[in-house]
C-alpha cells in the first residue's frame, strides 16, 4: 500500500531523514516511532504530500506520489498531529468542502458524513461553527474528514491527542475494523501502551534512520530483549542507558 525508497529529506545542512525505505502491507497497521526529533512528522508529511523530499520515491498503491500527486493523495487520509480547520465553517459544512475537494459530492456523502458526526458525538454540534468547538471536537472533525473520501490508507500522527476515553476507544475499533476491510494505517504515536496493542508491525525510527522493525517479535530479538514490552525495547534501541543513568539519579535524590 505505502512504499518509501532511499527517502531523504535535507534541511540545508541538517538531514532530518536519512536513506529511508518502508514497506506498508495492505491490511495491516503499521507503527512509526522515534524519539522527539527523530524523524517521524517529516516522514509523515512527505508521505501525505505535504512535503517534498530532497531525494528517494514514494508510492501509494503502486502510484508515484512524485509523478501522479493527485491520485497518489486521493487514496490517503492524512490526521496530522495538530486540528487546522476552516472556524468559520460549521462542523457539516467543513465535512461538504473536504468531500468536494476529492470529487465526492452528493447524497452518499452526506450521508457518510453524518454516520461519522454521529460515530464521535458531533451530530448535535453539526451546524455549528467549529471555533466554537472544544480542542477534542475539533480532533474527531479533522478524523472525520480523513474518512469522508474512503481512502485506502489513513496517515495519522498522534491520533489520540484531545480525546476523551469513549472516543479514543471508538477510533482504535474504527482503525481495526478499517484494515480487516482491506485498508492500512501508517500511525505515528509517543504512546506506546496504545501502539503496542494496536499495530501489526512497527518500525523505530531514531536520528533519521530506521534502527528497527518488524512484528513485537522480531523487535525483541533484533534488541535481544527478551519477552518485555514495547516501551522497554524503544529505550533500549533509542538509549535506554541514559534513561537508566537519570532515574538512578532521581532515586538517590541528586535533583
Amino acid at each position: 500500500m505505502l512504499d518509501l525508497e532511499a527517502v531523504t529529506k535535507r534541511y540545508g545542512d541538517f538531514t532530518a531523514v536519512r536513506e529511508l525505505d518502508l514497506e506498508v502491507p495492505r491490511g495491516k497497521i503499521f507503527g512509526f516511532l522515534g524519539p522527539n526529533g527523530a524523524g517521524k512528522t517529516t516522514t509523515i508529511r512527505m508521505v501525505s504530500g505535504v512535503l517534498l523530499p530532497s531525494s528517494g520515491r514514494i508510492w501509494v498503491g503502486g502510484d508515484d506520489l512524485a509523478e501522479y500527486p493527485e491520485r497518489a493523495k486521493s487514496r490517503i487520509g492524512y490526521i496530522p498531529d495538530r486540528p487546522y480547520l476552516y472556524e468559520k465553517l460549521t462542523g457539516a459544512e467543513f465535512l461538504r468542502f473536504v468531500a468536494g475537494l476529492w470529487g465526492k459530492d452528493g447524497a452518499e456523502s452526506e450521508a457518510r458524513a453524518q454516520r461519522l458526526m454521529e460515530l464521535f458525538n458531533l451530530d448535535q454540534w453539526s451546524n455549528e461553527l467549529v471555533e466554537s468547538y472544544s480542542h477534542g471536537m475539533r480532533q474527531k472533525l479533522l478524523i472525520s474528514s480523513a474518512l469522508i473520501h474512503q481512502p485506502e490508507l489513513i496517515v495519522v500522527d498522534e491520533p489520540m491527542v484531545g480525546l476523551d476515553p469513549k472516543a479514543a476507544r471508538i477510533l482504535k475499533d474504527l482503525f481495526r475494523t478499517y484494515v480487516r476491510n482491506g485498508g492500512s494505517v501508517f500511525l505515528s504515536s509517543h504512546t506506546l501502551e496504545v501502539v503496542e496493542v494496536l499495530c501489526d508491525l512497527l518500525a523505530i525510527i531514531h536520528e533519521g534512520r530506521v534502527i528497527a522493525r518488524g512484528t513485537m517479535e522480531e523487535l525483541r530479538e533484533q534488541a535481544e530483549a527478551g519477552q518485555v514490552g514495547l516501551e522497554e525495547i524503544f529505550l533500549k534501541v533509542t538509549g535506554g542507558d541514559e534513561v537508566a543513568e537519570v532515574v538512578a539519579n532521581l532515586q538517590d535524590g541528586e535533583y
